[in-house]
């Protein structure tokens, strides 16, 4: 039977194109009707191009003319009001705002192991410690390391205007996953309640005024990271990466997925850089210096070297970042000097 629930099903094999996700999970489809042999959809895009409205407007009626009792097919696909339709428009031009927010930083990865969620609890306390208001948001929804890396387990209160109040520690508001989780408690979540449950930790969750709201992603570019673009406009992306050619090969497609979506590259950080040994000798143990060419060669900003030291390490297993525990290190002054280039280069 004809219906806009076999509609509905139908579209979710059109795929938004340059992605894996479809334009219904996207929140792209805003009328359906079918009746009597007809269907009428209307597909409002929040950015792109003609091009690809024409694309998503033939890929819907291939989806839909091969239903059963269809006819005719009518299906609009609209281009936002007064803006240009060129090549490269931002395809989330739409999202909200975060009141109280001025900036939100994704820290992105294209691999694991790089030691991303460590820069992200070490830049949010390197800029407290320069008299920003900071908020950090833990997207690590398989894998939330937030809470014991800052040192805090705590469920989340609920405010008077029913939002989560974020718990906070060294200065810093938190939210992850790991807050709502018992003990080893897994997750075990397909792409649309990753998307929903990282709308609700932008957008739900009481903030207040933070001059940054840095966000640590997972590796790689799924889910989390193309709903965190949808969700809010993000002032830019820090890439974190290591010395070695098979960290920086997946960067590479890190920074394109930020180039895609026009979320502007504020610099690449090349972390555990190098080694010094107690006799002084400096050990490159994934080699030296590739975060920097690379970062050359997309041009974009390079923002600094992280070397490895022991007590990075302990800070982020202790809960006591490195910057919070002891700010006058060489280890904390890394970071510090880290944040210091970020914030020069957003003012």
């Amino acid at each position: 039977m004809l219906n806009e629930e076999v509609v509905i099903s139908a579209l979710k094999h059109v795929k938004y194109p340059g992605y894996s996700r479809d334009i219904v999970s996207f929140g792209l489809v805003k009328q359906v009707a079918a009746g009597n042999g007809a269907v009428s959809v209307l597909v409002q895009l929040t950015g792109g191009n003609s091009q690809i409205a024409q694309q998503i407007k033939a890929d819907c009626e291939n989806a839909l003319k091969p239903l059963a009792d269809v006819q005719r097919v009518s299906v609009e696909v609209k281009l936002p009001v007064g803006q240009p339709a060129a090549a490269g428009a931002n395809a989330w031009a739409n999202q909200n705002k975060v009141p109280g927010i001025n900036r939100v930083v994704a820290v992105a990865s294209g691999k694991g192991g790089v030691g991303k969620s460590t820069v992200s609890v070490n830049l949010a306390c390197a800029l407290k410690h320069l008299g920003a208001q900071v908020g950090l948001l833990d997207c690590d929804i398989y894998g939330p390391s937030i809470p014991l890396m800052m040192g805090i387990n705590q469920k989340p209160t609920i405010s008077s205007d029913e939002k989560l109040v974020p718990p906070a520690n060294h200065g810093v508001k938190l939210m992850s996953m790991g807050f709502l989780l018992e003990g080893d408690q897994p997750v075990i979540w397909r792409g649309p309640m990753i998307m929903k449950t990282i709308q609700q930790f932008v957008m739900q969750v009481d903030w207040g005024q933070l001059d940054y709201l840095l966000v640590d992603l997972p590796p790689g570019t799924g889910d989390a990271q193309l709903s965190l673009c949808q969700t809010v406009p993000l002032t830019g992306g820090v890439i974190v990466t290591t010395p070695q050619e098979a960290a920086l090969g997946v960067v590479r497609k890190g920074i394109a997925m930020f180039q895609k979506v026009n979320v502007p590259i504020l610099g690449l950080v090349e972390n555990m850089s190098y080694f010094t040994a107690p006799n002084g000798e400096r050990i490159e143990i994934f080699g030296h210096g590739g975060g920097q060419t690379e970062a050359e060669r997309q041009n974009i900003h390079f923002l600094g070297e992280i070397p490895i030291y022991t007590e990075i390490r302990v800070g982020g297993d202790r809960g006591v970042p490195v910057v919070v525990s002891d700010p006058g290190a060489p280890c904390g002054q890394a970071f510090i000097r880290l944040a210091q280039t970020l914030r020069e280069g957003l003012e």
